[in-house]
């Protein structure tokens, strides 16, 4: 029940709702269960959140033309710039505050799916693999 409830809360933290899940994880971690199931748990749910901000992104697009937020023009010139560069952003969508824009911003521009899942598990895998890494040399 305990991955569970931490894939769920990674899932929801990786949306655009406001909630974090490492003190979840941190807590477990501390509880002692497995640590290599919580950090895939936490990953995998993580990066599952991050694929509903790319799809909200994705199906958003027409909306955000028809209210008039963003032009068809100019989703075209920034979507060259993010086919170039994004990758290289997306490694950010583990950070607090931008990283779940990040996302949604790869569905409005139809970033390669295959390479966003890849590139966004690294960066949410490893902050996670760092989270764990940093509390087990900081326990006594």
């Amino acid at each position: 029940m305990i991955y569970l409830t931490l894939f769920l809360v990674a899932l929801g933290s990786a949306t655009l709702l406001p909630f974090g899940s490492e003190a979840l994880y941190i807590y477990y971690i501390n509880e002692g269960n497995s640590l290599f199931l919580l950090w895939f748990f936490a990953s995998f749910g993580n990066t599952l959140g991050s694929i509903v901000n790319y799809w909200l992104g994705l199906k958003g697009e027409d909306y955000l033309e028809s209210k008039g937020y963003i032009s068809t023009k100019k989703i075209k010139s920034t979507k060259v710039y993010f086919d170039k560069y994004g990758g290289w952003t997306l490694l950010l969508s583990w950070m607090p505050i931008v990283g779940d824009p990040l996302t949604f911003i790869a569905g409005v521009f139809h970033y390669k799916f295959k390479y966003f899942i890849l590139i966004v598990f690294i960066a949410k895998s490893t902050r996670y693999a760092i989270v764990a890494l940093l509390l087990q040399s900081f326990s006594v």
